[in-house]
């Protein structure tokens, strides 16, 4: 089954074809980096993830950019706010942000570019957009002229009237039309600076992303991804300068995730319901948090509430302890003579189904409410019979790898380490006992409850898990 995806630009649903065979061009709106990032803006990060992830299992190279809008006015304001600079304020929120994504399971992208180094493509592009007769330059500043571009409302599939009717704008009489937007803005006193031809200013937030897409992917992107609050203006401001600039399609599939709400109602300060994900992540455990995030259709709303948390949190501890019994199984129980037909036959069913799903339209629920069958029917052949089809059990692990390598809600992939170090501890734990050292047997087992590990003694022998 080919990976299909709906396409916000059509408004259907469509099989991806990369526009170069084997690559992905992919880009995906970062964060303005002047605080911890809020638990909405957590959900489009790991779900783009998830879609980056799931192309690269399918072998395409992924060229996976986000940004870093670094410098606008409410970083200004909150570096005055703070007493420091628009830079260190930059530098202290972009380290808070890998430190959570990263917390999160979010793999770097390949390139994260940051607005203020970035100021000569930013030029460029918005001097090609002059040159071409979409935009205008007054007293400093530099507007596009929407009214130029007879495509503008393709995204949102609304009319230059309708938008303006349901947009809050400025009211500035220098502006052509009141949905024209700023490239450039002339500087105001105090405020970070770069030379241009118009003068010393700084760029709008719009022209940022369509210049360093441009300059990192090319002029025609494959996949373009943000929340669906970005469909107007943001985005649509980045397809009417980007195409007015070069004359060729910017993005061929535009993907937008829906909102979050809490507890039933959209996220804002004024409601007193704003939550960063680093306070989110200190109340339920990370990967808790992201597999909340993927139980829901990526296009449908979502509520972020504390039974929501709890009941995800209590899903991952059930999958983790899935594959804890099932490693452990793998390295003690002994080999059956019969194969286990049913298990094979639900491994290899259980695979086909969980492809399929994220192959119709990144359907992360479905995806994995099959690995929770898969689970269930690995611990029911584990619980039947005291000896084990080791050959399906390994299909089994490969099969779970397979799901971390694409969702990442187990927190396998990097344990080698830890399970040597642990392994390491149990026999010396066990050497100790066999001395009647049951003081360092003991030390033992209180040192790896420090560290998160549960030591419990079988007629098998003893095995661990996370707690």
């Amino acid at each position: 089954m080919a990976f299909a995806v709906y396409n916000d630009l059509t408004r259907r649903k469509e099989v991806f074809v990369p526009q170069n065979p084997g690559e992905v061009r992919f880009y995906v709106c970062g964060p303005t980096v002047y605080d911890f990032f809020h638990i909405g803006n957590a959900r489009p990060f790991i779900v783009f993830d998830v879609l980056r992830r799931y192309l690269e299992h399918q072998g395409y190279t992924v060229t996976y950019v986000q940004n870093f809008t670094d410098v606008d006015d409410k970083m200004i304001r909150r570096a005055a706010e703070l007493g420091i600079s628009v830079p260190e304020l930059a530098e202290r929120f972009i380290a808070a942000y890998f430190e959570d994504a990263d917390a999160l399971g979010v793999r770097r992208a390949t390139v994260h570019p940051r607005a203020t180094e970035e100021i000569p493509a930013i030029l460029e592009l918005i001097q090609a957009i002059l040159d071409r007769g979409h935009a205008y330059a007054v007293e400093g500043d530099v507007y596009f002229d929407v009214k130029s571009y007879p495509a503008y409302g393709v995204l949102s599939k609304q009319s230059l009237e309708e938008l303006q009717s349901g947009a809050r704008v400025e009211v500035d009489p220098r502006k052509r039309h009141p949905l024209d937007f700023a490239l450039w803005k002339a500087q105001k006193p105090g405020e970070p600076a770069w030379k241009s031809p118009w003068g010393m200013g700084r760029p709008g937030w719009h022209v940022e992303c369509s210049a360093m897409s441009r300059r990192h992917l090319g002029e025609t992107l494959d996949f373009h991804g943000g929340g669906c609050d970005l469909i107007f203006p943001h985005h649509e401001n980045e397809i009417a300068q980007s195409e007015a600039a070069t004359g060729k399609p910017f993005v061929r599939y535009w993907v937008h995730n829906g909102y979050l709400m809490i507890d039933k109602e959209k996220m804002s300060k004024s409601l007193g319901n704003f939550l960063t994900a680093r306070e989110a992540r200190k109340r339920f455990p990370p990967l808790a948090i992201r597999l909340f995030m993927l139980s829901a259709h990526y296009r449908s709303p979502i509520n972020f509430s504390e039974e929501g948390l709890m009941q995800a949190t209590a899903a991952q501890e059930r999958l983790r302890n899935g594959w804890t019994e099932l490693e452990f199984a793998l390295g003690h129980r002994s080999a059956s003579a019969e194969p286990d037909g049913a298990l094979r036959r639900m491994l290899r069913e259980g695979r086909e189904r969980f492809l399929a799903a994220l192959d119709d339209d990144l359907n992360t629920a479905g995806a994995i409410g099959v690995v929770f069958d898969v689970v269930k029917g690995v611990n029911s052949s584990l619980g039947e019979r005291p000896d084990a089809d080791l050959e399906a059990l390994g299909q089994a692990k490969t099969f779970f790898l397979e799901v971390e390598d694409i969702l990442g809600i187990l927190g396998v992939a990097p344990e080698e380490s830890l399970e040597e170090d642990v392994d390491r501890l149990i026999q010396e734990r066990q050497a100790a006992r066999k001395g009647r050292d049951f003081a360092r047997a003991d030390a033992i087992r209180d040192e790896l409850l420090a560290r998160g590990i549960l030591l419990e003694d079988t007629p098998q022998g003893p095995r661990w898990k996370r707690v």
